[in-house]
């Protein structure tokens, strides 16, 4: 048996909130969805990304708790170097929480860290 990954699922204490951090990021998420108890979206190369409340999580796991990203991040790929700065720029301006500024990585990327509203970490980044 073979398994691929089709999903990742972000657990979040309220959905408007959310979902207008990652529309910042670029993702065409309706307005509608804002009230939704459970929301998904396609996302190039295949994949959806999922988002659903806290109250979702427990009215089928009632001991539900949040224990943090753990180390975990999504990465968003920005077309140039300077689009990662205007993407930091863009959601620092809107309140967002920087854990790293736009640098020049060693790897040879633009790279930079946010927080989404439920503490997950964001990177942005684009090759030098």
């Amino acid at each position: 048996m073979t398994v691929r990954l089709n999903a990742i699922s972000i657990v979040v204490a309220d959905m408007g909130r959310s979902l207008a951090f990652y529309r910042l990021l670029g993702l065409a998420i309706p307005a509608e969805a804002d009230s939704q108890p459970h929301v998904e979206v396609d996302v190039p190369g295949g994949m959806r990304l999922l988002w659903d409340t806290e109250a979702t999580i427990r009215s089928f796991a009632p001991g539900w708790q949040r224990r943090g990203s753990g180390g975990m991040s999504l990465a968003f790929a920005a077309e140039d170097a300077a689009g990662v700065d205007k993407m930091y720029a863009q959601l620092a301006d809107a309140g967002y929480h920087g854990e790293l500024a736009p640098w020049d990585a060693f790897w040879g990327q633009r790279y930079a860290v946010v927080h989404d509203p439920d503490g997950n970490g964001v990177d942005l980044f684009a090759a030098l």
